[in-house]
């Protein structure tokens, strides 16, 4: 599994590892000086590490596997925008790359989080996975491109599977605080305010990450001519959220958070999203959470851990900022290698 040390990969790794997966995690550590919370009853053991760089993964690392499951990227928009040609050198020659090792070792099942950022705006009641894609930034436009050159390689050998997963939210240990929910969680909690720089009107579906989680084990474990090649929203239909009534169940979760509208205009993608598809063909999965219960999910942890407004704005929650730390910090260079 890749990126094992990030946000969704150090709670998957454990629900892998409880049923009885032998679990190998490759992670560059580049978000290693962000941790939360810990929880005894949730990390009862780690995998194994592989220190290294998605770029330098090479076939020892891969041998003996059963199945890759594919996390460790750029993660999210504003980064990629931010240094599109090294995310595009990770996000789609890297994850590439990764493909071509694990099939030309007969690794047969290839499990690849995608996104629904892939569909950027669309006037559509709610698009599907049959749905023209829109990428807006380089971080879509990989995804896509990824999906498009592993669907190509895929055979009697090889069984690629797309999660393009709805916006994630919700507690772990490894926090992002760059992403809708969680960010205006932080905001309510540190400073009682939520300020909304837009209208708030644009469409997101949500995703709890325990419930990407779980559609990823689904995945693993479901027969291969249910997900041999095929793309999966992961969500669910009811959890297409205006971005103002996110903030609004925020701001009602916590005490006594003031909830303000700004003027339309910003961040104009859009889109209302089908999770039939993996309802149907995956029966196996099905989200266990909604916003509300993860938006008092992490009030519950900030309280718990008595979290400060320095702790929220500290650089490894933010994935953007991070990066930004280490490379002004001289720790990685500019084509985002560690030094030596």
């Amino acid at each position: 599994m890749t990126g094992v040390e990030g946000y969704i990969g150090c709670l998957l790794a454990p629900i892998l590892l409880r049923r009885g997966y032998e679990v190998v995690g490759l992670d560059t550590g580049f978000y290693r000086d962000g941790w939360l919370y810990s929880d005894r009853d949730l990390f009862p053991v780690f995998p194994t590490l592989i220190n290294k760089d998605l770029r330098h993964a090479t076939e020892e690392d891969l041998s003996g596997a059963e199945a890759v499951v594919h996390l460790a990227e750029l993660s999210n928009d504003p980064l990629g925008e931010n240094s599109p040609d090294i995310t595009k050198e990770i996000n789609h020659k890297g994850s590439l790359r990764l493909a071509k090792l694990a099939k030309g070792l007969g690794i047969e099942r290839f499990v690849y989080t995608s996104s629904c950022s892939v569909y950027g705006i669309s006037d559509a009641d709610r698009v599907t996975e049959e749905s023209p894609v829109n990428p807006q930034t380089t971080y879509a436009e990989c995804k896509v491109a990824v999906e498009t050159d592993l669907g190509a390689m895929a055979g009697d050998d090889f069984s690629p599977t797309f999660l393009r997963n709805a916006t994630a939210y919700g507690a772990s240990p490894r926090m992002r605080f760059d992403i809708v929910l969680n960010n205006l969680a932080g905001l309510a909690w540190t400073t009682g305010k939520i300020a909304m720089t837009s209208d708030g009107t644009p469409w997101r579906p949500l995703v709890h990450v325990l419930d990407i989680c779980h559609a990823i084990l689904a995945a693993l474990e479901a027969p291969r001519e249910r997900i041999h090649n095929q793309v999966f929203n992961v969500g669910d239909t009811k959890a297409n959220y205006q971005i103002r009534e996110i903030a609004e169940i925020v701001g009602d979760v916590f005490p006594d958070c003031e909830v303000t509208m700004g003027p339309s205009g910003g961040d104009d993608r859009s889109y209302r999203v089908s999770f039939d598809k993996i309802r149907d063909q995956l029966p196996e999965f099905r989200c266990e959470w909604d916003a509300r219960r993860g938006a008092e999910q992490l009030y519950e942890a900030f309280k718990r851990i008595d979290m400060t407004g320095e702790r929220f704005q500290a650089p490894p929650f933010t994935r953007l900022q991070q990066l930004r730390y280490l490379l002004g910090t001289g720790q990685i260079d500019e084509s985002f290698f560690w030094k030596a």
